[in-house]
């Protein structure tokens, strides 16, 4: 999903994860109307979404953040102010999340101190955790180098292959290598949805957002 700043795309994203009230129109799921779920209902119905904002829980190490997330999902209760539950199977699966994500040699590190393209990793990770079938992913690349934005782009292209993901980014580069289908959002309104070749040739694309981005 791309389009310019104030066209809407994080209002979309939080209408979809239910953080947003819609005021029209329906969201369906797998077949079903989702519209009056609350957040924590459509997670359980496997949506899971990342922020602009990193949103982890920074005094924590890389494997409680993932062990917390697993555990959130089991629907186990929070115990704060005990270890992580020391369940074998739920560490064990943190770990190999880390693993996926390229955090297994990090994973003893406090969240605070990873670097920007680390947090953002993880917090890709505890979206995993939750074992969805559609990840929203907001400007997973914001604020980041070109090493982290290669790194970040093979996390989410081996993501794909087994859960579906809605990208929301203005990384243009990354956005035409990983998209199968692309929507273009301008003043609130799709103007277009299809192939990357579709939309990179659109002359009403070009016009009102890509213009010269695409040319070069």
């Amino acid at each position: 999903l791309i389009g310019p700043n104030g066209a809407g795309k994080t209002t979309l994203i939080g209408q979809i994860a239910g953080v947003l009230a819609t005021e029209s129109g329906r969201i369906i799921f797998n077949g079903t109307d989702i519209t009056r779920q609350p957040a924590h209902a459509r997670v359980a119905a496997g949506l899971a979404r990342s922020y602009q904002i990193t949103s982890i829980f920074r005094r924590f190490s890389v494997l409680d953040n993932l062990a917390l997330a697993v555990q959130a999902r089991s629907g186990t209760s929070f115990h704060f102010w005990r270890p992580v539950l020391a369940e074998r199977a739920l560490f064990d699966e943190a770990r190999a999340i880390a693993g996926e994500i390229g955090l297994s040699t990090r994973i003893d590190a406090v969240a605070a101190t990873l670097a920007h393209g680390e947090q953002r990793a993880l917090e890709v990770g505890l979206a995993l955790a939750t074992r969805p079938q559609l990840v929203l992913l907001d400007e997973p690349m914001a604020g980041m180098g070109p090493h982290d934005s290669q790194a970040m782009i093979a996390l989410i292209a081996k993501m794909r292959e087994r859960v579906t993901v809605l990208l929301v980014e203005h990384d243009m580069d990354a956005v035409f290598r990983l998209a199968s289908r692309i929507s273009v959002l301008v003043n609130g309104r799709v103007i277009a949805t299809g192939a990357p070749a579709q939309i990179r040739a659109d002359a009403e694309v070009r016009k009102a957002y890509l213009g010269e981005e695409l040319a070069a």
